[in-house]
């Protein structure tokens, strides 16, 4: 059984910050590269961020220098630590875990076994 329970959203005003928080069970946890998305309806599912258990983090261009992708080994838990929100960034935002440091470095989850989603978190800016 794995799940992955996205937490954290909620209306906001443009200028505010807010912190989602992913937690992962049911597999190990470190085996994985874990991800954020997010999707507006009528447009495609966007990478946000991905981070490794060694530590590495990379950034969508559309987010760097506002959001900060973190993460809790011990509790099995990311983080997206997201400041300075614009309108354009209201969106379901999705966490996801893939187990090729790879596809996860191209924005790409794999079915499972080898990839997961959880069931997003709405993230409202005005």
């Amino acid at each position: 059984h794995v799940q992955l329970v996205e937490s954290g959203g909620g209306s906001v005003q443009a200028g505010e910050s807010v912190r989602l928080s992913c937690v992962a069970s049911g597999y190990r946890y470190s085996s994985y590269c874990m991800a954020w998305f997010r999707q507006v309806p009528g447009k495609e599912r966007e990478w946000v961020s991905s981070i490794w258990p060694t530590g590495n983090i990379t950034y969508a261009d559309s987010v760097k220098g506002r959001f900060t992708i973190s993460q809790d080994n011990a509790k099995n838990t990311v983080y997206l630590q997201m400041a300075s929100l614009k309108p354009e960034d209201t969106a379901v935002y999705y966490c996801a875990a893939e187990g090729s440091g790879a596809y996860c470095a191209l924005g790409s989850i794999r079915n499972p076994p080898l990839g997961y989603w959880g069931q997003g978190t709405q993230v409202t800016v005005s």
